[in-house]
């Protein structure tokens, strides 16, 4: 294995979330008066911390969001993930592998603690990672949160790989997003870009790409 620390996205790298979450943004943005696309909502803010939907908002028309909104956003997506949600087929394999080859790995996402916490509890990947208390001392799941600000910037990567102990040059990232490759790529990081739902194109900079899971590992080597 060619790298010290392996660092996972989550949302569409870990857990099939991403169409679920994209529709409930869609649907709600459009329900309080700024009509979103789904497409457009992934196109603006697959692979984001929450803080990007306000300031976008923000931006392009001068209003602000509901102070309730993120509650309200949360709510409706927990609710969907725990009806809905699935592991992305063939990741509990490359994390076995992973283990078993003693590559340490961790998870690095814009989304809340919460978030990631429900998603794994419901797809049984709690099994694979440590949810230390807010990213405790022992945990090896890592949200923008700890950082103050999610992707493009680089924080949240070179945070997860301080406190990994791994220098940024011997760290690998997996990603689906432009967002993140660009964050992967700001830390000094290679980056992986799974394409499963964002094609190669407009993940730019990544050093190779992969359509399915099982292809992860000979990359790693």
């Amino acid at each position: 294995m060619r790298y010290d620390l392996v660092i996972f996205d989550n949302d569409g790298v870990l857990v099939d979330s991403e169409p679920l979450a994209n529709t409930i943004l869609a649907s709600y943005l459009t329900e309080l008066g700024h009509p979103t696309s789904y497409e457009e909502s992934v196109r603006d803010y697959m692979g984001a911390a929450v803080h990007r939907v306000h300031d976008l908002v923000r931006e392009r028309t001068g209003q602000e969001l509901p102070a309730d909104f993120d509650d309200t956003l949360h709510a409706r997506v927990f609710a969907a993930f725990e009806r809905e949600l699935v592991a992305v087929d063939g990741v509990t394999e490359v994390l076995e592998k992973l283990g078993t080859d003693g590559v340490p790995y961790c998870v690095a996402s814009s989304g809340s603690h919460e978030r990631i916490r429900v998603g794994h509890r419901k797809t049984g990947l709690d099994r694979w990672f440590a949810h230390g208390e807010n990213g405790g001392e022992d945990g090896t799941v890592f949200s923008a949160q700890d950082v103050g600000r999610g992707k493009p910037a680089p924080d949240l990567f070179l945070y997860a790989a301080e406190r990994m102990g791994v220098a940024p040059e011997r760290c690998v990232v997996v990603e689906d997003s432009p967002l993140g490759v660009q964050a992967a790529l700001a830390a000094g990081m290679d980056v992986y870009g799974f394409t499963a739902m964002t094609s190669a194109e407009k993940l730019a900079g990544a050093k190779g790409y992969f359509g399915a899971m099982a292809e992860l590992p000979a990359l790693l080597v």
